[in-house]
């Protein structure tokens, strides 16, 4: 309060004066405030991509309201049941596979969400997830590696089929728990383009939210249909498409979303999936694939 000079708040009270009449004094800076916020923070994990949604008139919000609730108390409902009825997780048999996504129905593809550069404004790649004419789903599209000249990439041409979030009732979020099986398999048939096979870790911190844990997924081009078998402790850490110098295993407890993701080469692309499954093999004792350094703690960057 400098710019007062001789004059102080306590002052101008005593003369009986308000502090809306300092604002009429010369040669003083006026007060500026900051609109409060009236919301309570939510976590936005696409906050970059962040695009204007309609506002509904109040009635209309109310009655959707309602119409949710019934949904989620249905929900919660089996919940409470499934807690008494399901089987536990010890039953997991050696050698079989067991079903996490069987991509054969329209229903089920709707629990999957297709990007690419694209949607982003970021290049010209489209791609789409879509039921083949064998019953199977089908990820097309084409790649455009051209970088847009506005400047703010480097580099583009990618696609990504990725799947909902498992969620409790009343929208809390919830994980895969794959930690009693060791091996991810994929029934597939590419057209020879190496895709990557992408697990989300997204912890409760922001710095959290890009972690995903990938593995190249290798097809064949051809009529044929190919099984592949790739272990967890071959998955390694990434953020935001960058391999991270410290590594860590997989939490499979913690798993929130499965995806693939084609990128590298311009030109069209298409990756038939049959199913995602688990298998748990008792001679798989291998941990973690890759050497974890223990840096020197002086070292800067630790």
């Amino acid at each position: 309060m400098a710019s007062l000079g001789l004059i102080s708040i306590r002052q101008l009270r005593l003369n009986g004066h308000h502090l809306s009449s300092l604002l009429q004094l010369p040669n003083v800076r006026p007060l500026s405030t900051t609109e409060p916020l009236s919301k309570f923070w939510e976590r936005d994990i696409r906050a970059e991509y962040k695009k204007d949604r309609p506002v509904l008139p109040d009635k209309k919000q109310i009655i959707e309201g309602f119409t949710e609730l019934k949904k989620e108390v249905r929900l919660w409902k089996d919940e409470v049941w499934d807690t008494f009825t399901k089987e536990p997780l010890y039953l997991v048999r050696p050698g079989e596979v067991d079903m996490a996504f069987q991509l054969t129905s329209e229903a089920a593809l709707r629990d999957w969400v297709v990007t690419s550069d694209r949607d982003n404004d970021e290049g010209n790649s489209w791609g789409e997830l879509v039921l083949g004419r064998n019953g199977k789903a089908v990820l097309r599209g084409t790649l455009d590696t051209t970088v847009p000249r506005d400047g703010s990439k480097q580099r583009t041409g990618y696609c990504n089929m990725r799947c909902l979030r498992p969620q409790k009732s009343f929208k809390r979020d919830s994980f895969f728990d794959w930690s009693q099986y060791t091996h991810v398999v994929l029934r597939v048939r590419g057209d020879g383009r190496s895709y990557m096979l992408n697990l989300a870790a997204m912890g409760y911190f922001d710095i959290m939210w890009n972690d995903i844990f990938s593995y190249p997924l290798y097809t064949r081009g051809g009529p044929y249909w190919q099984v592949t078998r790739i272990p967890f402790s071959k998955f390694f850490l990434t953020s935001k498409g960058r391999i991270q110098d410290k590594q860590s295993p997989l939490t499979q407890d913690r798993i929130t979303s499965v995806g693939i993701t084609a990128g590298g080469v311009s030109g069209p692309f298409q990756l038939e999936i049959d199913y995602i499954g688990l298998e748990m093999d008792p001679r798989h004792g291998e941990d973690f694939a890759y050497e974890m350094y223990q840096t020197p703690a002086y070292i800067a960057g630790v």
